[in-house]
């Protein structure tokens, strides 16, 4: 038997040194960011997304050893369990194979099946079903006189039935093979139950349907089971042609199962085809029914999670707009505008409250007070939220502008999850002296500097990017978020002197606590200096240096390499490449010459690695490079403000909130997302509309339909 190292190699094709190698790393406690990014030569050059793909695989398995030694322990005073089983469940591949193979041997009750045995009918059973025996019950009379079975013929016939049933049903062959059959050529059903059909109307487009199996769409799957779990639908599955065991399918190690001697024939005689037919429709069905839709379920949970992660991803890795003096704004009618200025280090300068629109219409003096914080602290960019007031407050921030003809810009951004910072212990441990409502303008004008720094402090699934989040596993959605959040702190880096606790906290190597010892420590001394420096910070020891310290940028430091993402472990090397060039180390960052004669010097130092050499030069070209897209946004058409303003034909700019398997929702500056259906993305087949748009990108759209009443606008795309 291959071990689990040898299995993952040929799964996901790669040599057996390398999945070794990863299992320990794992082992270890590397973290996945921190292997893909510096171990390369221990992997192959293996990508984040597959590491993780390849840990999960590497868990499932290892949870199915322990999950074999279990059975086989529990299995080992039992005489009924041959040779022939133990075998088979040392060689389960799937859990659904081990619990099958399981299952006929940790019964609870006594079933029909038992008491026909302990009737004696488990002979009959077996000559039935080879044929030695007709199913007559003239036949069936003669065998229970011969044996001196007192019952009547038919009592005979169905206890014998009983054991055919249960025997086909439980075998582990049978149920691998009926579950593929349905997966592959089965029918999903669903109807409405009686008397829901009115309480279910958002439901209808399921009322009567049906669909193969392997074609329906993880959405109209969580939409189905939605409504199964509101006890509006009714599921089921079916084969495509008839209810009938697969003609295709041959069980001749039933021979086996129901104890007695047959020819190894390996054709089903009609006879027993007619028995697994009685079995399919009585047994096998209605406990394969449960399993397929079981399976459905997590496919469409994995297929939402996976939007959810990819939308997130492009949320997280949207541009930044950079070190600016920013001014937010949390629109409001009734309780007004909230205001807060920062820093370019998103430190608190100023905060206010202005009551521009209905009832106060206060326009003069919220002018006023927006053009004094304009001026006074050299505002550049206005932030403003898109909830409720944006638009108008958007309009007479960009109308003041204009008319007092200041240096400074306007912009329209998501303030999706904002309220539910300004209400966490994390905003109230960095503002206790501020209002709940300032606290969500701060987080709008820092989100506008740099979205991954501010959204890290949110609840991902708070955010609004997901597709039927509340259908899927907490657990695993959380877990995958997590992933998510983890993969793009740490591919952009983290300057230490300026990160978060929650930045820091998802750096590789840290926790909340080490974070937090981190964000201590710079309070009490100052500036860190150095990644050395790290050394002395309480709680991180040499093994957690080195997973976090290549994510960790210092900025004008001790060290100039403290800027890049070259390891301090390669330190020692790029002093080696500096001195063949009779330079200094710092002297190779963005020289590009240099570099080159570098590049032509890989031989000499070959024991570095070819990934590891080549990354490092890459790092020396653009020291501490922000991987994330130049920041553009999108200018609203100020004549469309809300959505009776909208007109058929016209063509706007918007903002991608996000993206599903079906299609894009863009935001058009009146309070009500349209949707660009995938087949209005492209001018040809789009199998996944992220193959054209992100979260937070901007697009050009032409509205094709809007429906005021249903607040339905229907979009496609321009230029894509």
């Amino acid at each position: 038997m291959n071990s689990i190292s040898d299995n993952l190699s040929l799964e996901f094709s790669i040599l057996k040194k390398y999945s070794h190698n990863i299992i320990q790393l794992f082992e270890e406690g590397a973290t996945v960011p921190f292997i893909a990014r510096y171990r390369k030569e221990n992997t192959g050059g293996m990508s984040d997304i597959d590491l993780r793909s390849f840990y999960d695989r590497w868990q499932y398995l290892v949870e199915l050893k322990k999950r074999k030694e279990s059975i086989l322990s529990l299995l080992a005073g039992d005489s009924s369990v041959s040779d022939q089983i133990r075998k088979k469940i040392n060689n389960a591949i799937s859990k659904n194979e081990l619990e099958d193979l399981y299952s006929p041997f940790k019964k609870a009750r006594k079933t029909k099946a038992d008491e026909a045995k302990e009737q004696g009918l488990q002979p009959l059973a077996a000559q039935i079903w080879s044929g030695q025996r007709s199913d007559s019950l003239s036949a069936i009379n003669a065998w229970c006189q011969q044996h001196n079975i007192v019952m009547s013929a038919e009592l005979a016939l169905a206890g014998a039935t009983e054991i055919l049933n249960e025997a086909i049903s439980n075998d582990s062959e049978v149920l691998k093979q009926g579950r593929l059959e349905l997966l592959k050529h089965g029918m999903l059903n669903s109807r409405v139950l009686r008397g829901k059909k009115e309480e279910g109307e958002k439901f209808r487009d399921y009322f009567e349907y049906q669909e193969a199996i392997n074609k329906v769409p993880p959405h109209r799957l969580l939409a189905l089971f939605r409504g199964k779990k509101e006890s509006i639908l009714k599921l089921s599955v079916s084969l495509k042609h008839e209810k009938n065991y697969p003609d295709a399918l041959v069980f001749t190690h039933l021979n086996q199962i129901l104890d007695f001697s047959a020819s190894d024939s390996q054709r089903i005689t009609s006879l027993q085809r007619r028995y697994l037919n009685i079995a399919w429709e009585n047994k096998l069905l209605p406990k394969l029914e449960t399993d397929v839709l079981a399976q459905l379920k997590e496919r469409a949970e994995d297929g939402a999670i996976q939007v959810f992660a990819d939308n997130l991803n492009d949320l997280l890795m949207a541009a930044p707009a950079g070190a600016h003096r920013v001014l937010g704004v949390d629109p409001g009618f009734r309780n007004g505008v909230k205001l807060a200025v920062i820093d370019e280090q998103g430190s608190v300068l100023d905060h206010g409250v202005i009551y521009p629109h209905g009832p106060q219409n206060r326009v003069q003096e919220a002018t006023g007070i927006l053009s004094k914080l304009i001026h006074q602290h050299g505002v550049a960019w206005v932030a403003i939220g898109n909830g409720t007031a944006s638009r108008e407050t958007e309009a007479l921030v960009k109308s003041l502008i204009s008319d007092s003809n200041l240096d400074c810009h306007a912009a329209v951004v998501s303030e999706a999850g904002a309220s539910v910072y300004s209400a966490s212990p994390i905003a109230i441990q960095e503002f206790p002296d501020l209002d709940v409502t300032i606290r969500g303008a701060v987080s709008i004008a820092r989100r506008f500097q740099d979205p991954l720094a501010e959204l890290v402090k949110i609840d991902p699934q708070a955010i609004g990017v997901g597709q039927y989040q509340h259908d899927v596993k907490v657990s695993q959605l959380s877990k995958s978020l997590a992933n998510v959040v983890e993969d793009c702190v740490n591919r952009v880096g983290v300057d230490i002197n300026l990160a978060s606790v929650s930045l820091l906290s998802y750096v590789s190597g840290l926790t909340t606590r080490l974070a937090q010892n981190i964000v201590d420590y710079r309070q009490k001394k100052g500036r860190i200096e150095s990644r050395s420096e790290l050394l002395k910070i309480k709680g991180i020891g040499d093994k957690c240096f080195e997973q976090c310290a290549g994510f960790l940028r210092i900025r004008n430091g001790k060290e100039a390499l403290d800027q890049s993402g070259v390891h301090p472990e390669s330190y020692p090397l790029v002093q080696q490449m500096a001195a063949h060039l009779t330079l200094k180390a710092s002297a190779l960052m963005n020289n590009t010459a240099a570099l080159q004669q570098l590049k032509q010097l890989a031989p000499t130092f070959a024991q570095a690695g070819d990934f590891t050499y080549t990354d490092i030069l890459n790092e020396l070209a653009k020291p501490g490079r922000d991987p994330r897209p130049e920041f553009r946004y999108a200018a609203f058409d100020q004549g469309v403000q809300k959505l009776e303003d909208l007109q058929e034909g016209m063509t706007l700019e918007g903002v991608v909130t996000n993206v599903a398997a079906f299609g894009a929702f863009v935001d058009l500056g009146v309070h009500q997302d349209g949707l660009i259906h995938i087949s209005q993305l492209a001018n040809r087949f789009v199998k996944d509309p992220r193959d054209f748009v992100r979260v937070g990108q901007v697009v050009n759209v032409t509205v094709l339909e809007v429906d005021v009443q249903r607040k339905r606008i229907g979009l496609k795309a321009n230029g894509l």
